[in-house]
C-alpha cells in the first residue's frame, strides 16, 4: 500500500510539470513592431522557446510599452523585466564603461564596429554589466547617427552653434553637443516628434531608420550626414533571471541571442536602404558635409574623457 501511494503521488507530480504552463519572460523594446531590433528578439524568443521545449516563452512588448529605455533598464536590474534590447547610452548611467562607444567616430566603418563588438573588447564590456545586474547576450546593429534639423542643414560645426539639439542622456552625448557649441537637450526617444513640431529644439540626431519609423523627417527636413557616432544596442537579461537558469539553459539563451544578431544585422541594412528612400519621397533633403571638419572640432572631447584613452587605443588598434 505504502509503495503505490508512493507512485500515485510521483505520478500526480510528474502529470503536474506535464501540464504546467510555461514560464513567461517579458522583453522590452521601445522601436515599433517590424523594427530591425524587435525581429531579432523575435527570433531569439523563438530558439530559446524551442531550445528549451517550451519551458520559456518571450513575450515581446514594443513601442515602448514597458516605459522609456532608462525605465526599462531599471526595471531589468530589479527583475521586473526578463530581457531588454536597449541602446549603449542609458546603459553608461548603470555601467560607465560603456560610454567608450559613444565617442565621436570612434570606429572607422561598420565592419570595424562589427570586429570590436565581437571581439574580446566587446565581450569583456558585456561581462562587466553584471556589476549592476544585467546580463550582456549580444549587440545589435543601429548605425550610424547623424543630425536632422528643422531651418536649416547641419554643413559645417559652427552651424549647429546656439542650436537646441536633443541627445540621449549619456554624459558622453551632451558633452559632444556642448563641444560643437549646440545646447544638448536629454529627452525621451518617444517626446522627440512633438518637441521638433513645436520648436521645443531646432534638431535631434539618429540613424536613418529611427528617422523614418518616428516620422522625425515630417518636421526636420534637413538630414546631414556627418555620421558622427555609432552607437550599438545590446541585449540585456536581468541578473535576477539569470542565476535562476540552470548551466544549460544559460548557453541557450546565449545562443539565441547570437543567433538573432546575424539576422537583425541583414534586417538592419535592409531598412537603411529603405529609410534612406522613404524619406526623401517624403521631402528630406539629404546633405552630405565634410567629416574631417567635425573630426577636428569634436577632438577637445576625448581629452574630457582620460578614463578611456587605453580602450579606444585597443579599438583603434582592431584591423
Amino acid at each position: 500500500m505504502r509503495k503505490f501511494l508512493v507512485v500515485l503521488v510521483l505520478l500526480v507530480i510528474g502529470t503536474m510539470f506535464l501540464f504546467a504552463g510555461p514560464i513567461i519572460l517579458r522583453a522590452a523594446d521601445d522601436h515599433a513592431e517590424g523594427y530591425p531590433t524587435v525581429e531579432g528578439l523575435k527570433v531569439m524568443a523563438r530558439v530559446i522557446e524551442v531550445m528549451t521545449n517550451g519551458k520559456y516563452k518571450v513575450e515581446i512588448y514594443p513601442s515602448a510599452q514597458l516605459g522609456s529605455e532608462k525605465e526599462t533598464v531599471e526595471q531589468t536590474i530589479l527583475g521586473a523585466i526578463d530581457i531588454n534590447r536597449v541602446s549603449i547610452s542609458p546603459i553608461v548611467a548603470f555601467y560607465e564603461p560603456m560610454g567608450v562607444f559613444s565617442m565621436p567616430y570612434l570606429f572607422r566603418d561598420q565592419e570595424h564596429m562589427w570586429k570590436v563588438l565581437e571581439g574580446s573588447i566587446g565581450e569583456e564590456l558585456l561581462k562587466g554589466l553584471e556589476e549592476v545586474g544585467l546580463v550582456g547576450l549580444c549587440y545589435y546593429d543601429a548605425g550610424a547617427r547623424s543630425f536632422y534639423t528643422v531651418k536649416k542643414p547641419v554643413l559645417k560645426p559652427e552651424d549647429l552653434k546656439g542650436m537646441k539639439i536633443r541627445v540621449q542622456k549619456n554624459p558622453v552625448m551632451i558633452n559632444l553637443m556642448k563641444v560643437l557649441g549646440a545646447s544638448p537637450v536629454p529627452m525621451a526617444f518617444e517626446e522627440v516628434y512633438t518637441a521638433l513640431q513645436t520648436g521645443v529644439i531646432d534638431g535631434a540626431e539618429n540613424n536613418p531608420p529611427s528617422y523614418y519609423e518616428t516620422r522625425h523627417f515630417e518636421v526636420a527636413k534637413y538630414y546631414s550626414l556627418d555620421g558622427h557616432t555609432r552607437i550599438p544596442e545590446v541585449v540585456v537579461v536581468s541578473k535576477v533571471l539569470w542565476d535562476q537558469l540552470t548551466p544549460e539553459e544559460k548557453i541557450i539563451f546565449k545562443t539565441a541571442a547570437i543567433a538573432s544578431v546575424e539576422y537583425e544585422k541583414l534586417l538592419w541594412n535592409q531598412w537603411e536602404e529603405k529609410a534612406m528612400k522613404a524619406v526623401q519621397e517624403g521631402g528630406a533633403q539629404i546633405f552630405y558635409p565634410d567629416v574631417t571638419l567635425f573630426q577636428k572640432a569634436v577632438q577637445p572631447l576625448y581629452d574630457q574623457y582620460p578614463q578611456y584613452k587605453e580602450l579606444i587605443e585597443k579599438i583603434q588598434a582592431v584591423k
